[in-house]
């Protein structure tokens, strides 16, 4: 007598802890291909930082060491990891580089190629970058609240590269949370920023940021695990 055939048990659910949901952003952002499991996991808790990930801080991040860069050195160094963050702020590759470009050339026409009297030239680029992306989102709102979707939507040329089924989810998660959480997570835990240094650029108090990242990752995870 044949033995009976043992159904296989489901396959659980995936469970979305912080560092799967943000390796998948770095990943997403990055545009390359990820598996959850390759989600690197430093000292204390933290998500390791990915490979060609800029240190922060003042002069930092440019690789060219101690000297202090010109325009041209920043834009060359700090230019792929802005779109990168854009990106992930307002959900759209050409417009997150139409941020990039505008915050450059505003940069260099207050303060020259030079960038004489700037002393922080990337706190300066990850606030304007916040900003132009908020104005971006409010145009972008204000635009479709008086002119209908177009019918027949075709997606652009790169999403089918940058998205994946998990991508799709973690992306719309993320942006269906308020634009201060989104960007409290951003800033966390794709740009690796201190609660200090949110707190700098968003223009909020320490305990507001750790409040704010708190309810961001709440909502973030319940969103995943029902979807």
């Amino acid at each position: 007598m044949k033995a009976a055939m043992i159904p296989a048990a489901p396959a659980p659910a995936p469970v979305w802890g912080v560092h799967q949901v943000w390796g998948l952003v770095r990943a997403l952002a990055r545009g390359v291909s990820y598996r959850r499991e390759d989600v690197p996991v430093g000292g204390a808790g933290r998500p390791s930082s990915a490979p060609g990930s800029p240190a922060v801080g003042a002069g930092a991040g440019t690789g060219l060491g101690d000297e202090r860069p010109g325009i041209d050195e920043l834009y060359t160094h700090r230019r792929l990891h802005l779109v990168r963050l854009a990106l992930l702020l307002v959900d759209d590759l050409p417009t997150a580089e139409d941020v990039v470009q505008d915050v450059f050339a505003a940069l260099y026409r207050r303060y020259g190629e030079r960038l004489s009297g700037l002393d922080n030239p990337d706190a300066y680029l990850r606030t304007s970058v916040v900003n132009t992306s908020r104005s971006v989102l409010r145009r972008r709102r204000t635009v479709r609240a008086h002119v209908p979707e177009r019918e027949g939507h075709a997606p652009s040329a790169e999403e089918p590269v940058l998205l994946n089924e998990e991508h799709g989810e973690v992306i719309a998660a993320l942006h269906r949370l308020t634009r201060r959480q989104r960007e409290v997570l951003v800033l966390r835990y794709w740009s690796h920023l201190s609660e200090a240094q949110i707190a700098d650029t968003l223009g909020l108090s320490c305990g507001a940021v750790k409040s704010t990242a708190s309810r961001a990752l709440a909502a973030l995870r319940r969103q995943l695990e029902a979807s």
